[in-house]
């Protein structure tokens, strides 16, 4: 049963939706950037939370500061890594221990930002982290990255400059390409599905 939610981060309170299906293991998804239109509705991040459902999985999708019901500003990443953490912490507080972190495009650049610090978080999946598009420079090592994916068209995540960051991300997981897909994965939803639901 999917029901809002609100929560808060620093001083702003945000909007999520929660759909409560598991005690024990949950996830939070991250949703794409909100100058370009990007928020908790989007397809891909939709598809990547059907997937978790699927897979028995709680669920909590948000918006980021300032978008849709959410209160405050865009922040440049900043502030929406606290947003991360307070999710992240959201779930921990209704006592479900296992917790996943999964973001699309800037959702995965925020993401990948956010675990740099030491947060609580079983594994890690990245859906066309944008590569090509914002600055990765600072992300180190991540034990938790489980899956990459992006698409063979996707010109804001490069799955050869990707590839190569996964190298120094974690050598160990799993990298997969969508051949076709572009950054938006338009008629390949169920390709990006299947590859999400095999992990």
């Amino acid at each position: 049963m999917v029901k809002k939610v609100r929560f808060f981060s620093e001083d702003y309170e945000i909007e999520g939706l929660l759909n409560k299906k598991d005690k024990k293991k949950g996830v939070v998804v991250t949703h794409p950037h909100p100058l370009y239109g990007g928020d908790m509705y989007n397809l891909v991040v939709e598809t990547i939370v059907h997937v978790y459902n699927i897979k028995g999985y709680s669920t909590l999708k948000f918006n980021f500061r300032g978008v849709g019901g959410s209160q405050g500003t865009y922040d440049d990443g900043h502030g929406e890594q606290k947003d991360v953490l307070a999710a992240l912490s959201f779930l921990g507080d209704m006592g479900i221990e296992q917790i996943d972190l999964t973001g699309y495009s800037f959702g995965a650049w925020v993401n990948a930002h956010a675990v740099q610090k030491d947060v609580s978080v079983k594994h890690m999946v990245m859906v066309s982290p944008p590569a090509g598009f914002m600055d990765f420079s600072t992300i180190g090592p991540m034990e938790r990255l489980k899956l990459v994916v992006t698409g063979s068209r996707d010109d804001i995540a490069p799955a050869d400059v990707v590839k190569q960051m996964c190298s120094v991300w974690n050598p160990n997981a799993r990298f997969e390409v969508i051949d076709g897909a572009d950054h938006f994965y338009g008629g390949y939803l169920n390709q990006l599905e299947a590859v999400l639901i095999s992990i």
